[in-house]
């Protein structure tokens, strides 16, 4: 084999290799999207709203923001003892929702069987009730609100929100 043909060889392999690793980023990162059906379902937010709530800016008009409602509710867990970092907290709420607090699940079993998952951390309503926490809003989308009973209820189930690194 000549060494033209080494090289040429070579270069196919790296290729190769490097076109199956992007396919498979690709089709990983395909698995993580919504159909477009269910993209249609999930609420429309300007994506400058996501950019900033993900970086800690303003995500809802007048409502406050990503940092200042995780820093809210850590002051009522604090209060109540319920265990929790900002880190868990966050970590949590980036992966359910992307940092709004307008998310809605139509799609999953929840919300087949009527009762779709809401806000920043994707609590249904019978959840919310059940673990709401005295001196937040009665609402599974305010964002506080909804922040302190998912952790309240992952401190019940499993010991914190820290310990939550899937959906739960």
């Amino acid at each position: 084999m000549t060494m033209a043909n080494r090289t040429r060889i070579a270069r196919l392999r790296t290729l190769a290799i490097t076109g199956i690793a992007t396919t498979g980023a690709a089709a990983a990162a395909l698995t993580l999207m919504p159909t477009n059906a269910q993209a249609a379902e999930m609420p429309q937010v300007h994506a400058a709203a996501v950019a900033k709530a993900s970086n800690g800016s303003a995500a809802k008009s007048g409502s406050g923001n990503l940092d200042g409602w995780i820093k809210q509710s850590l002051a009522i867990m604090k209060a109540k003892g319920i265990p929790g970092s900002y880190e868990g907290l966050k970590r949590n709420i980036m992966r359910e929702s992307g940092g709004n607090p307008n998310a809605q699940n139509n799609w999953d079993v929840n919300a087949k069987k009527g009762t779709p998952s809401k806000g920043l951390l994707q609590v249904i309503d019978p959840t919310f009730n059940t673990y709401h926490v005295a001196g937040t809003a009665h609402s599974v989308t305010d964002p506080v609100a909804n922040i302190t009973a998912a952790a309240n209820y992952a401190a019940h189930r499993y010991g914190s929100i820290d310990k939550v690194n899937s959906a739960y």
